[in-house]
């Protein structure tokens, strides 16, 4: 067709910061962020907040791809900072706050992480990272400490001058109101950073790009059902997949953003109360939490909150205790290698008559891709053919869409290999059911999933076959009612030698991160193979005939 032309008029690079810009004036003077009992900000705030940092971080000396990282929860900071760095052309990569000081060198090592913003909670974690890259002569990246906003104490204070280290609200500060905002030259220009749960010697670093996070941050806001100016409270931390992408998403519906430090069922159900809370989001764990709150944290809803969850399916009495409270549950699934959350178990009217457990077995697949997504499929991986939809045959799902990473960071193997086929093979196994919808039956990769965290076995098992006593090791998923899944060692002690459980978990819990330390330990022979490979299909039957490992807490802190 002739007289086309592309040009500034009808053609700007997709960016999720837009959606910032946007709410600053459609929704200039209403609550962007609420934390605690002091902080609240307009969205006109968060724009000058956020200006003026991306402008601070470029006197810092960032520009264009550098790598910017932060340890933190779920505080304004890391919210401000997810729009902040790219503002200022840099990548933004959020580190796991449960990751200790030896993971979180590795990661600043494999990043070239020129800025590390640090909440004063995990300053100890950054610090003993940062003495660590010294070590190995490695340049370490700048640390800014973000206090305790909400209420700060002399403790914070002394522990960022004392040390030389820059500050939070001070660097704002330092920044320029007027500061030019550094668009992307290309859509396909990297946003951020996120890492899997690979082992310490090769973490898999996935760069998302600004069209796949624009584009997921709609999907995420259409999937939630998130309507213009919610309030939503932040249960999902915002290091995973940037929150689902909806860090960006929210800004875009002009909503509230209810920050949490510490998730706890009475801060849930205090913060639903106080704030008018109409959507959240979290791993089964969060649900757990929620349906088995005591009475005296349990409060009516003021409304319906909808909820949306992923990672392994909840149990059908936890989803049924989630609807009797009032909130309507979502259950989507997806990788940090589609932005969070890629498909989405679309609900259907004539659903709502059937039987309870009927219903709780429909909302546990994994149904479709959503709107973001271009399509999910159930394949044969050797032949790349779709395998029958007859809710029977196995097959490894895969995606293809713009709402796929750009690759992994400096692991071009890596990357080849997941989109060979021209698809991104996401090693999980599962059927398609004659509806289209897919369901996931097993993990290829043997990943143990607790508490929303993505656990590696076989990084588990290298840590128990370095102890001094243990022969053979191996480590599957057992059930437990409130983290989902715990990790659960197999382990053959050499001949002549004793040990016992806790001297095992022990051993683990001081060369891991707690949470990916077994729970359970069995002393037994290892099922093999002809050929000497361990039969995790048996193992992973005993662990699940021992039943739920403990019924916790559910007021604890994730």
């Amino acid at each position: 067709m002739e007289g086309l032309v592309r040009c500034s008029a009808n053609y700007v690079p997709l960016s999720p910061i837009t959606f910032l810009e946007r709410s600053a004036s459609v929704y200039r003077d209403r609550t962007s962020i609420i934390y605690g009992s002091t902080v609240k900000y307009t969205w006109k705030e968060t724009r000058e907040r956020c200006v003026k940092l991306a402008s601070a971080l470029t006197q810092l000396g960032i520009s264009r791809g550098d790598v910017v990282a932060v340890l933190a929860p779920n505080i304004p900071a890391m919210y401000e900072l997810h729009f902040s760095v790219p503002m200022a052309g840099a990548v933004l990569c959020t580190l796991n706050i449960r990751h200790d000081s030896a993971m979180v060198s590795v990661l600043l090592k494999h990043s070239e992480a020129k800025v590390i913003f640090v909440d004063y909670q995990f300053y100890e974690v950054a610090h003993a990272a940062l003495d660590l890259l010294s070590n190995t002569k490695t340049k370490p990246p700048l640390l800014v400490l973000i206090p305790e906003s909400d209420n700060p104490s002399p403790t914070t204070s002394k522990t960022s001058f004392a040390s030389g280290n820059l500050e939070y609200e001070g660097l704002i500060r330092t920044g320029q109101h007027d500061f030019e905002i550094s668009r992307p030259n290309d859509e396909w220009d990297p946003v951020s950073l996120n890492y899997t749960s690979g082992t310490t010697s090769s973490p898999k670093g996935v760069v998302y790009n600004h069209r796949g996070a624009y584009l997921n941050s709609l999907a995420a806001v259409l999937l939630n059902g998130i309507g213009p100016m919610p309030v939503y409270l932040w249960t999902v931390p915002m290091f995973h997949c940037n929150g689902w992408c909806l860090v960006w998403g929210v800004a875009a519906q002009g909503g509230t953003n209810v920050c949490l430090r510490n998730v706890t069922a009475q801060g849930i159900f205090d913060s639903i109360a106080l704030h008018k809370v109409t959507n959240m989001a979290g791993a089964p764990t969060v649900l757990n939490m929620v349906a088995n709150a005591p009475p005296s944290i349990q409060k009516p809803l003021p409304f319906k909150v909808e909820v949306m969850t992923g990672g392994a399916p909840p149990p059908p009495q936890v989803l049924f205790k989630m609807e009797e409270l009032g909130f309507g549950v979502t259950h989507s699934y997806g990788l940090t290698e589609t932005y969070g959350p890629g498909t989405i178990c679309t609900w259907k009217p004539e659903w709502d008559s059937l039987p309870p457990h009927e219903r709780a077995k429909l909302k546990s697949r994994q149904g479709l891709q959503h709107l973001g997504m271009e399509e999910v499929d159930i394949k044969n991986p050797v032949t790349m053919k779709s395998v029958p939809a007859d809710a029977k045959t196995m097959g490894e799902v895969m995606f293809r869409g713009n709402t796929v990473m750009s690759g992994y960071l400096k692991n071009l193997k890596a990357t080849e290999e997941a989109f060979n086929g021209g698809w991104f093979r996401t090693g999980d196994l599962g059927v398609k059911h004659p509806d289209g919808y897919i369901e996931l039956k097993d993990r290829s990769k043997d990943i143990i999933i607790s508490g929303g965290e993505n656990i590696s076995t076989i990084e588990v098992e290298s840590v128990l076959f370095s102890h001094p006593l243990v022969l053979e090791a191996a480590v599957v998923g057992r059930p437990d009612d409130h983290w989902g899944e715990t990790p659960c060692a197999f382990v053959k002690l050499k001949e002549g030698q004793n040990a016992n459980a806790q001297d095992i978990i022990k051993y683990c819990r001081d060369r891991l991160p707690h949470y990916m330390a077994p729970r359970t330990v069995v002393f037994d022979d290892l099922p093999k193979t002809s050929t000497g490979k361990t039969q995790k299909f048996v193992l992973r039957e005993k662990a699940k005939a021992m039943g739920s490992l403990t019924k916790r807490n559910n007021n604890s802190k994730l």
